[in-house]
């Protein structure tokens, strides 16, 4: 990746060792153990669908749109999702403007892997009226600022994002064929149908012993020799594995990374969940106090 390669070029040589060196006596840069995951929150904005995720010093936001469309002939009666990735150059001086990189199509395709082959969003119920109208579901992702391992703070954002969305309800004209989409202010929007959230557990090989380290930072993406990204949900299932870079690994150090990463999805699930939980709980509040006459209306 070429991410990796500018990281490269800004590290010296003795830093690259330092890095490699202390992590032989289990010890990393920022104080860290081995398998210990940088502090995540998770914040949203004031419209559904937005969220914005920090792990560590890495910042991403998500977004989510929906419109309608017309199916794939294919599949008349599904919606569809598509991941969007932008890496502003203000977030990493490597990253370029425009067109995006071979780092960000990388990106929206670990992230769209671990979600579309697990199927944890219901497209079926984003249908309207089969081979006609469907929900497209869009989700944008902005990196805001690079501080190493973009693929998990990417994949909860993405998460968060989608369990947050509500779509405007629709219904059929009296002809059955015309599409009413009521605005959120006559009918209450739907959230999605999300099975289950596929959460992303990065790792990342070190030096000639092979030194595995979960949530590496981009001083560590920069001496690694490769890296393993394991989806899993909370019933312990494997939703997608992307291995990147030329090291080989055993396959008793990739069970080993499964069942690290097993655990420490399941800690990100409640986490996600919690934060969702008190968003609707806010969002609930605030259409309380929209719908509320003012004290003066009230007669005892």
């Amino acid at each position: 990746m070429e991410q990796r390669l500018a990281n490269s070029l800004i590290m010296t040589v003795n830093e690259k060792k330092f890095i490699e060196t202390a992590l032989l006596s289990d010890l990393r840069v920022d104080g860290r153990r081995p398998f210990d995951y940088r502090k995540l929150s998770i914040s949203f904005g004031r419209e559904d669908g937005s969220s914005e995720v920090q792990l560590g010093n890495t910042r991403v936001m998500g977004f989510v749109t929906g419109q309608l469309v017309q199916p794939y002939r294919d599949r008349p009666n599904e919606g569809t999702l598509a991941i969007y990735t932008e890496f502003s150059p203000m977030a990493d001086p490597s990253f370029e403007a425009g067109r995006p990189g071979e780092s960000a199509i990388e990106l929206g395709r670990i992230v769209d892997r671990g979600l579309r082959e697990s199927r944890a969003v219901d497209t079926e119920s984003l249908c309207v009226i089969s081979g006609k109208s469907v929900w497209a579901i869009r989700i944008d992702l902005h990196i805001i600022d690079n501080g190493g391992n973009l693929v998990d703070a990417s994949n909860v954002a993405a998460l968060a994002a989608l369990s947050t969305f509500r779509r405007p309800e629709c219904t059929l004209g009296e002809n059955g064929q015309e599409v009413i989409v009521h605005p959120p202010e006559a009918r209450e929007p739907l959230p999605l149908i999300i099975h289950h959230l596929p959460v992303a557990v990065t790792f990342a090989f070190i030096g000639k012993e092979n030194v595995v380290v979960i949530d590496p930072t981009h001083h560590e993406e920069a001496v690694m020799g490769g890296s393993m990204t394991a989806t899993l949900n909370t019933n312990g299932d494997v939703c997608a594995i992307q291995k990147a870079g030329g090291e080989g690994v055993l396959q008793s150090v990739i069970m080993q990374c499964l069942r690290i990463a097993s655990v420490k999805a399941g800690d990100i699930t409640s986490k996600i969940k919690s934060a969702v939980e008190s968003y609707n709980t806010e969002r609930s509040l605030r259409k309380i106090k929209r719908h509320n006459p003012s004290p003066a209306g009230y007669k005892h």
